[in-house]
């Protein structure tokens, strides 16, 4: 357990590396409605953030660029970067399908600073499912902070932690400890956007962070905290309850207690 956890860049890796083609060919993901819409960003990210015609964005830990190639179709001048080589490699063929204009960059978002050169953006961006991947948001802020132009602004949007904390079928009973940020090994097969995928690197090492973990990071880097929402839908049914809107979101059936499934939080650099 204690080897994995020491190596859990390289097993985290693996895992990533396995599943980018079957992300890439399911339904999760949807590729040929993305080609055609060229949009997956949530209605509440384009509100809260604004404007990006013109603005150089970074996305960290994108994936193969979705989210990314998203903005730049609104106008943002844009670069990606995602520790996974098949990712970046598959980011870079669709931005080139597509013909939008994008930077892709395979490397950890730990040494974003260098993999850029030391570079300055306007917006960092890092979307839902990145920061259960990070063991430390203390340097993962400075990181972002040394990315970021004087002016400019962090945005992030994922998914709350209080979801990890409820029981996985009902969502109502307290069943784990919301303080227990320590190391998690998992050995599962499949991917969140296909259970029944075969694989073979199955292992993964994750850690759940607490909402004032996140904020005190982002402060204590020296960003000013703009907002913080907290969100009362989801992007998949994480409850047997969820009832999905025409928006494509999940929530809780009318009349049922809210909790929040969702948060974004602005912070900028003076």
């Amino acid at each position: 357990m204690k080897d994995l956890i020491g190596h859990w860049r390289e097993v985290n890796q693996a895992n990533w590396d396995e599943r980018v083609p079957i992300h890439l060919a399911g339904s999760f993901y949807d590729l040929p409605g993305f080609r055609e819409k060229r949009d997956v960003l949530r209605d509440f990210e384009i509100a809260e953030v604004g404007d990006v015609t013109g603005r150089s964005l970074v996305h960290l830990q994108c994936h193969f660029g979705q989210d990314t190639l998203s903005w730049a179709a609104r106008g943002a001048r844009v670069s990606g970067l995602d520790f996974s080589g098949p990712a970046v490699e598959a980011a870079r063929e669709l931005a080139a399908e597509l013909e939008i204009e994008a930077r892709f960059v395979q490397a950890d978002v730990y040494d974003a600073v260098t993999a850029f050169e030391g570079e300055t953006f306007d917006l960092v961006y890092t979307g839902f499912g990145a920061l259960l991947w990070l063991p430390d948001l203390t340097r993962w802020a400075r990181v972002v902070s040394d990315l970021l132009k004087p002016g400019g602004f962090l945005y992030l949007s994922e998914f709350h932690p209080i979801t990890n904390v409820l029981d996985d079928e009902t969502g109502t009973v307290v069943t784990h400890d919301y303080f227990d940020e320590g190391a998690k090994v998992w050995d599962e097969s499949g991917t969140y956007a296909d259970q029944k995928a075969e694989t073979k690197n199955n292992v993964s090492v994750s850690w759940d962070h607490t909402l004032g973990s996140v904020v005190s990071a982002i402060a204590g880097a020296g960003l000013r905290i703009e907002f913080l929402h907290e969100h009362e839908n989801t992007l998949f049914p994480r409850y047997h309850d969820l009832e999905a809107g025409p928006d494509g979101v999940y929530r809780r059936p009318e009349g049922a207690p809210g909790i929040p499934m969702m948060y974004s939080i602005r912070a900028s650099k003076s």
